[in-house]
Order: structure tokens, then sequence, then C-alpha cells
């Protein structure tokens, strides 16, 4: 039995690493397909949920462009 978690933790460990640097969603939300969200869609997106306000969107929006 010890054995199997010599083995079972280094795989898991190794696992969690690539899956953090691939960027895999862990709250099983949609995951966009292979190209990296640019700040201009995320801003956009807390814009839309209502995380930020219309002033601090345009601030933010003109410090992006």
């Amino acid at each position: 039995m010890g054995i199997v978690f010599m083995i079972l933790v280094p795989v898991l460990v190794v696992w969690a690493i690539i899956a953090l640097a691939r960027g895999d969603n862990w709250s099983g939300g949609q995951r966009h397909s292979g190209h990296a969200e640019s700040a201009m869609e995320l801003l956009k997106r807390r814009y839309a949920r209502g995380e930020i306000g219309k002033e601090e969107f345009e601030e933010k929006k003109r410090a992006l462009a």
C-alpha cells in the first residue's frame, strides 16, 4: 500500500503542475478554445458582469488603448 502512494503522489503533483501551466479551469466553467483571453476581453466581461462600473471601465479601456 505504501508503494502505491509513493508512485501516486508524484504523479498527481506532476499532473497538477501541467494542468496549472495549461490554464485548466478548475471551477468546471467553459474553457476558451486554445487562446488566451485578451485584456480587453477580460475588461468587457468584468463590466458585463457588473464587477466594475462604467467609469472604471472607461478608465481602464483608455489605459489599454
